[in-house]
């Protein structure tokens, strides 16, 4: 007997250790060779399975909220705890080439550059469309559209989730919807404890935001990176110019390179319609190095800092590079309590992108009443930072720091 919504779970965390699995390439299971992994994935398995219920676990990007990928009731529970649009698509996760060509349309052939990108990268964090067969993919899955997206996750439990349960998984981030994607265990727990039955806990994400979505089904052969994300744009450029060396497709941003207005309107795959990433709080992105629209003049930095103070003292959260002018500058005291979390340094971008979402979650908790976010470069991992930030922000700013600050 299924389990309804309206009845609270109890949910249980379950550790595994990802250093305990192993994917040798002669053996289509994973070697465990922890038998308290063994035991949590096997109880994580027949909760997706026979229960039919979903299941949070972690990936290198972000934790994922799992359900079976071909089974509507299971699918549907993804919708119902997040508190899902039907109209935003889900990633199905599969743990082999072999799970991966069961989704095809059987006289579907891959194209070079897709076969390309992934010898490179997966398993890894890079989701490709395909298209979609409603025969054999729910159109819950797809909201409808002709495709579907699909990528290898390369964290150990959640490949091996998807190999023990022997079946794909659809999994967006375990996480209400459109707050901001959890990258530890706890941070599923905090939203989710009460909606979910198991969290398989298997430490922080290493990425830290989701994938890179990639479509490259048009006819004129450019690939169209719908979603920035884990793997860079200047690294997909690179391996199609190593791969595909006469004539290597262009490499497309959406909205920097080109607009789909119909796409926004129908997403093909998740985070291009909805406001995402969102704490409870406001957040404000502020420009630091981007200049103002027409018409819009900056503000000096004191005067808009100073102008937060509030009786009693606002709490305000700083998320900022450690050695940006915002990240190390002295802040004014009176009326206002700061607290800063660094997002690492500028020239590392993919630290920023794996401390972003664990600071907005972090500041939200600590109680503050406003965070403010510093841009960054939108270069490597930063164009992916800034995707998810200017989703985030509700307001934002321009601001200039005079020579002495």
């Amino acid at each position: 007997m299924f389990r309804t919504r309206s009845m609270a779970l109890t949910t249980r965390v379950l550790k595994c250790d990802p250093s305990a699995i192993s994917f040798p390439a002669s053996l289509s299971r994973p070697v465990i060779s922890s038998p308290d992994t063994l035991r949590a994935l096997e109880a994580a398995s027949h909760e997706l399975v026979h229960n039919l219920q979903p299941v949070a676990f972690p990936t290198e990007t972000v934790y994922g909220l799992g359900a079976l990928a071909l089974n509507v009731s299971a699918t549907s529970r993804i919708f119902s705890t997040k508190g899902r649009p039907a109209d935003n698509p889900l990633i199905v996760h599969v743990s082999s080439f072999p799970m991966l060509h069961t989704l095809l349309p059987q006289d579907y052939v891959v194209p070079d550059a897709y076969t390309a990108l992934m010898k490179h990268f997966w398993p890894g964090a890079l989701t490709l469309l395909f298209p979609s067969d409603p025969k054999t993919i729910p159109t819950i899955i797809t909201a409808n559209q002709p495709t579907v997206a699909i990528r290898m996750p390369s964290h150990p439990v959640a490949r091996a989730l998807i190999a023990v349960a022997n079946a794909p998984l659809a999994a967006p981030s375990a996480n209400s919807s459109g707050k901001p994607s959890p990258t530890r265990a706890e941070h599923v727990q905090r939203d989710l404890d009460g909606k979910v039955g198991i969290i398989l806990d298997g430490g922080a994400c290493g990425v830290g935001l989701e994938s890179t979505v990639v479509d490259g089904l048009h006819t004129d052969g450019n690939i169209r990176v719908l979603r920035p994300g884990g793997i860079t744009v200047e690294d997909i450029e690179r391996v199609l110019r190593e791969e595909m060396k006469v004539s290597p497709p262009k490499v497309l941003v959406h909205r920097r390179d080109f607009r789909d207005e119909a796409m926004e309107a129908a997403p093909t795959t998740p985070g291009m319609k909805y406001r995402h990433y969102s704490p409870a709080v406001p957040v404000y992105l502020l420009y630091t190095v981007s200049p103002p629209p027409d018409g819009v003049q900056p503000l000096e930095a004191d005067s808009f800092l100073a102008s937060l103070r509030a009786e009693p003292p606002v709490k305000v959260g700083i998320l900022a590079p450690s050695d940006s002018m915002l990240g190390t500058r002295s802040l004014p005291t009176d009326g206002i309590e700061w607290t800063r979390f660094p997002l690492g340094p500028t020239a590392e971008p993919s630290v920023t992108a794996h401390l972003l979402f664990d600071g907005l979650l972090t500041l939200e908790r600590q109680g503050v009443d406003l965070i403010l976010i510093e841009e960054v470069q939108e270069e490597r991992e930063g164009l992916a930072v800034m995707n998810r930030v200017k989703k985030a922000a509700g307001e934002c700013r321009w601001i200039r720091f005079n020579e002495s600050g």
